[in-house]
Parts: C-alpha cells; sequence; structure tokens
C-alpha cells in the first residue's frame, strides 16, 4: 500500500496520502472506534458485511456506483457491496476463498495418495502424516481471524448452510437457531485437532506470519489459508505445494465451500471525498498489478489488467464456483458484534475453558442479540 500510495502521489501531486496500517483482530475492531469519536480516514478498508452496509445507509460511507472501478467489478460481487437501500459502499480487494494449502513432499513420503473428500478423511490424513512424523497442520490460535476464515467458517458453511438455505435472512430477523449440535460440532472439530496432537506446539501463540511461516519453513503439512496468501504460500519454497478444499463435511454429504468478496475498500463522506474517490479509482485501476505482484490474488475486476494470478488459484475458484451451495467468509456472514465474540468464543474452546455446546449457545445469544439491536 505505500508504493500504490507513492505512484498515485506522482500522479497526483496536489493530493497527500496518509497511509495508516489497522492493527488487531478485525477491520471492524479498527473502524468502530474511529466512528463513534468522527475520525474516520477518507478511505478505509472494509468489510462486505452487515455492519459496513449499516454505515453506508447511514451516510457514513459514499456511494461508489459511479466509479469505474465499480462498473468494472465482477457481477457476482456487487451483492456483497451494496447496502439495504441499493448504495454501493466499496470495492472487493478480490475474489476470496479459503482452502487448505499442502506440502506435496510430506504427503507422498507419509503415503498418502488420495485427498480427503469428508472429515473423517482428513482425520485419517492427518494420522498418517503424524505416524510418518510430521505435524499435520498449522492452527493460528493467536490470530483468532485466521480461526474464523478457517475451520469455523468450513464448519459452518457443512453445518449449517448445507441444510438451511434461507439461513441468511433468519439470521438477520433473529430466527436462525445456533444453539445446537451441528453448531457446537463445529468448534468440537476446531478442539479435536489439538486434542490429537496434530497442531504445532505453542498453537495458541502463533500469529498470522508465523503460521505461514511454519509452513514455508517446513514444519508443518498443511495451512488453513485464505487465496489472499497464494503468492507467498505458492512460491519460493524447497518443496511442490498443492491445495484442496477443506474437508468439513460428513461422510456421504456433498462438500460446502467457501466463496465471496475479500476485504477492499471504501470512501467516507469527508471534506476530502473527491481525492479520496481518485484514490480508489487507482488502486483498483493503476495500482492494482502492484499489489498483485505480491499476492496473486484472483482479480474482482472484469477485464484483469493482466494481473499476476496463480494457475492453481484460478482453477481452484472456477472448481468451487461449479458448486450448487457455497458460503461466504466469516467477515460476511456473522453481524460485527458476534465478529468480536466469536474470537473469544474460539479461544477459550481452544484453551478448554469453553465446551463446545457452551460456545453454540453463546453465539447464538449473540447474533439474536444484534438481530434485535438492528433487524426492522
Amino acid at each position: 500500500m505505500l508504493q500504490i500510495a507513492a505512484e498515485f502521489s506522482k500522479l497526483n501531486p496536489d493530493v497527500h496520502v496518509d497511509v495508516q496500517f489497522m492493527i488487531g483482530n478485525s477491520v471492524e475492531e479498527n473502524i468502530k472506534p474511529r466512528v463513534a469519536a468522527g475520525t474516520l480516514p477518507d478511505l478505509v478498508s472494509v468489510n462486505p458485511n452487515a455492519y459496513s452496509a449499516q454505515l453506508a445507509d447511514q451516510g457514513v460511507l459514499t456511494s461508489v456506483s459511479q466509479t469505474a472501478a465499480w462498473k468494472s467489478m465482477l457481477a457476482p460481487l456487487k451483492q456483497d457491496w451494496s447496502s439495504r437501500r441499493g448504495t454501493a459502499f466499496g470495492i472487493s480487494g478480490g475474489v476470496a476463498t479459503t482452502m487448505i494449502y499442502y506440502n506435496r513432499d510430506m504427503f507422498a513420503k507419509a503415503g498418502i495418495e488420495k485427498l480427503p473428500a469428508n472429515f473423517d478423511e482428513f482425520l485419517h490424513v492427518c494420522a498418517q502424516l503424524k505416524r510418518a512424523g510430521f505435524t499435520p497442520i498449522m492452527l493460528n490460535g493467536g490470530f483468532p481471524n485466521m480461526l474464523g476464515n478457517g475451520p469455523f467458517i468450513s464448519g459452518f458453511a457443512n453445518n449449517v448452510v448445507a441444510h438451511e438455505p434461507d439461513w441468511k435472512r433468519k439470521m438477520a430477523e433473529g430466527t436462525l437457531d445456533l444453539d445446537t449440535p451441528e453448531v457446537a460440532d463445529i468448534f468440537a472439530k476446531m478442539a479435536l485437532l489439538p486434542d490429537r496432537g496434530y497442531v504445532q506446539p505453542s498453537f495458541m501463540s502463533t500469529g498470522y506470519d508465523d503460521g505461514m511461516r511454519l509452513f514455508k519453513e517446513g514444519k508443518v503439512a498443511m495451512a488453513f489459508q485464505g487465496s489472499w496468501a497464494a503468492g507467498l504460500l505458492l512460491h519460493g519454497n524447497r518443496f511442490p505445494v498443492g491445495v484442496f478444499i477443506p474437508p468439513w463435511n460428513a461422510r456421504g454429504e456433498t462438500v460446502v465451500p467457501v466463496l465471496g468478496s475479500e476485504t477492499g475498500f471504501a470512501v467516507c463522506e469527508t471534506p476530502n471525498k473527491a481525492a479520496a474517490l481518485r484514490f480508489l479509482e487507482f488502486i483498483a485501476g493503476k495500482g492494482f498489478p502492484i499489489l498483485q505482484r505480491k499476492r496473486h490474488n484472483i482479480s474482482p475486476f472484469q477485464p484483469d489488467g493482466g494481473a499476476v494470478v496463480n494457475p492453481e488459484i484460478v482453477d481452484y475458484a472456477k472448481a468451487v464456483s461449479r458448486y450448487s451451495v457455497t458460503a461466504s467468509p466469516y467477515y460476511s456472514t456473522l453481524p460485527s458484534n458476534t465478529l468480536e465474540s466469536l474470537h473469544g468464543l474460539m479461544q477459550d474452546v481452544l484453551l478448554k475453558k469453553l465446551t463446545p455446546r457452551e460456545a453454540a449457545k453463546r453465539l447464538d445469544e449473540s447474533v439474536k442479540n444484534d438481530a434485535k439491536m438492528h433487524y426492522k
């Protein structure tokens, strides 16, 4: 982003860009205090979810419907970035999908000839890897954002979305029951991995960068990650890397993959709105290849301007897009207040401070409480 800002400033010497990087576990965690204090920047990173849409309907975020970026964004993504009142409130940073990256050499040495197609088979693969002397999978216990983007949303996809077609409406109005054995199973599957010794030592202190480093250094056989990490995880390794759909489905059931919009950018209603819109156009236009040189993500635009993309990730995205049922990333699935609650719930289950059933009950309470406050 610093390089993109510098290139933009060269072409727009009348505009000074002050880049500020977010910290913490979520976009919303950064935005909410600034909204309350009235100190939002002119352009801000946002998620395609109900919270951002609400900011648009409240007049905090401006419409980007007249920008070239919006007009060239892939049609299936536009629904994610439209509020209830029809405001186009942001531009996607890419097509987001989550997958499991795996070390092909370790799989071969462990005698694994077939990728797992359901959770039972996944556990069997983990057992084979462990017997061969490898740590099966990396778990980001110290960065709950990736617990949400990984085992939680894959569990939600296969345990909730697969069986309730109207889940979005029911969640919004507070009638979706999440205090169920199926939702408890989402947390139970997450806890099962360390319980069986399938994750790295000190997994509860493993952050985002630490986790990817463990995979790249060949210390774990698998990593739950998103398409946004493809540029780093697929290149510069001493071993070949493959990807597969997280098999969080039960035996005999069709897997539900995760596919949607990545975190993107919105322009705030500030005195510098016009300049911010120019910068947004640059990020989505001439600046986008700068972003892609590192990330190799799936472009959200048509045409893609020749952006660098990994063929493996493109093929993966095409494959999951053909599924009749898919789920959205966790940050665009749950209410913003629930995202923060979920982070603690997942960590408490891993630390054995809560049972999976207790976590499901609290998740249900959080979602329904949010619906009472916002649904009309």
